[in-house]
């Protein structure tokens, strides 16, 4: 059995250690305006996942992996192991079980980018309490959605309204992040924001990315971003490079930009609104033409080393 698929099995073990299971109080806001204006009146969902802590005497920095489209994966898990052995702690998210959802692959649209969100902020929530965690170094790491899971969550305009202020990533690793949705102000504070994406991804925009980055910058916030030549999306699995051909994306897409109130901005008519959703532009572009089905994922072993050596750079520097 693959080990992804023996995830949710009660005694799963990376690099010798038992994962706890750990299960909290998120929420399905129907759209970022709903989240921010009244998270508490969203309706509650239970997300669970795993933890693992190496044995230490002090407490431990962590790292939140949020998988993308396809849920947890074995890259997710080898991920989780390179950070284990440097004794790291590790929560990997599980936000489909018990949502009842296999995959969004085929339709993005099951539950909102706002709800991705909401579940990293909930899983920080949730790590503040574990004494073996320093608050203070706690980190998201997401892949694809989860890539725009994490960046959405460090940016102050949706999570202060959500946990408050006082809980702040230290630093967030967006890994082929989807970018389509930016806040126009997207201040983060004092976490420091990294993204990484291959040239030649046809899932999402590569130059979404770098405008994201670039406008966390000039909001006042720390970001890097790192293109990997000739990679593609998911370049970190240990697949060949082979089409998904249920994929449903539009990278060309006009990228909708959001309110500090959470409101999406038309980007025909650069009306707001804080009714419209997700699905609202997503219809819209398949409208335009820029929707398809069928994309890449997979890459080769010096991608993979590229990565991991990326990865773990940018989090023991946050770390140390």
């Amino acid at each position: 059995m693959d080990r992804s698929e023996d995830f949710r099995s009660e005694h799963f073990e990376l690099s010798g250690i038992i994962g706890e299971s750990m299960e909290f109080v998120s929420a399905n806001p129907l759209n970022y305006a709903q989240a921010i204006s009244n998270p508490s009146k969203c309706e509650q969902v239970r997300i669970q996942g795993k933890m693992f802590l190496p044995e230490s005497s002090q407490p431990l920095p962590a790292v939140i992996i949020v998988p993308g489209s396809l849920g947890v994966s074995e890259n997710h898990l080898s991920h989780a192991e390179t950070l284990l052995n440097e004794k790291i702690a590790v929560v990997v998210l599980d936000p489909f079980s018990t949502r009842g959802i296999a995959s969004t692959v085929s339709n993005q649209t099951q539950y909102s980018f706002a709800a991705s969100a909401f579940d990293v902020l909930a899983a920080l929530r949730a790590l503040y309490s574990f004494s073996q965690i320093d608050p203070t170094r706690i980190s998201a790491q997401g892949h694809s959605r989860g890539g725009s899971a994490v960046l959405t969550a460090a940016i102050r305009a949706f999570a202060d309204p959500i946990v408050g202020p006082e809980y702040v990533f230290k630093s967030v690793y967006a890994v082929y992040p989807w970018c389509g949705h930016q806040f126009v102000t997207p201040y983060v504070g004092t976490t420091t924001v990294r993204a990484i994406v291959g040239e030649l991804d046809d899932w999402v925009s590569t130059q979404q990315v770098q405008s994201q980055i670039h406008a966390i910058n000039l909001s006042g916030g720390n970001a890097s971003i790192r293109i990997v030549p000739e990679a593609a999306h998911s370049f970190d699995k240990e697949e060949q490079l082979h089409t998904i051909p249920e994929a449903s994306v539009s990278p060309n897409a006009p990228t909708v930009y959001l309110e500090d109130d959470g409101s999406m901005i038309d980007p025909y008519s650069d009306s707001s609104s804080p009714e419209t959703t997700d699905r609202t532009y997503f219809l819209k572009a398949v409208e335009a033409g820029h929707g398809r089905r069928g994309a890449k994922i997979g890459g080769t072993k010096d991608q993979q080393q590229a990565f991991r050596t990326d990865m773990l750079a940018f989090h023991k520097s946050n770390f140390s």
